[in-house]
């Protein structure tokens, strides 16, 4: 069965094995983008500690538009270059803002956010969207869990991949 209480008693990397672990398992065998991200989006919001919202913006080929997620509703779109998740799909490079008050542009989708962290997603040269994970906490991510939610994202990238 699936973890659903948050990951305390494990270091990070060890947490972050455990759930590449545990999403592995759970897309294995599904290639239906919107059923994956709505299962991923909930097991990681439910293991993690200190999360106020998980989720998805996809690229519709125009800008990026809200997919599953776990939280406070959030904004619908978001120009490509514009606050942490546009950033991270216009640079190619994961956002790790430990402060976002201090982003030149953040887009305050929840107040209570502090601190925020977006892996772009890419099928080659092609934009997917942005995987985005926002805390109530200041500095509530670091190296560590960059390494482990850019882990995180190829496994759900590879889900879409994969034949069923």
């Amino acid at each position: 069965m699936f973890q659903t209480a948050p990951l305390l008693s494990a270091g990070k990397a060890d947490q972050y094995a455990d759930l590449a672990e545990q999403a592995r398992g759970l897309l294995h065998g599904e290639c239906d983008r919107i059923a994956n991200a709505a299962n991923f989006a909930a097991l990681i919001y439910n293991a993690l500690p200190d999360l106020n919202w998980a989720g998805f913006y996809f690229y519709d080929g125009n800008e990026l538009v809200v997919g599953p997620f776990q939280g406070r509703p959030a904004c619908v779109r978001i120009a490509l270059g514009k606050g942490v998740c546009g950033s991270a799909a216009a640079s190619r490079q994961t956002q790790l803002v430990r402060d976002v008050h201090a982003f030149p542009g953040h887009i305050a989708c929840d107040a209570a956010s502090r601190s925020e962290i977006v892996v772009p997603l890419y099928d080659d040269n092609r934009l997917v969207g942005v995987w985005d994970v926002d805390s109530p906490k200041l500095a509530r991510f670091d190296e560590e869990d960059r390494a482990g939610m850019e882990r995180l994202a190829a496994i759900f990238m590879d889900s879409l991949r994969e034949a069923t």
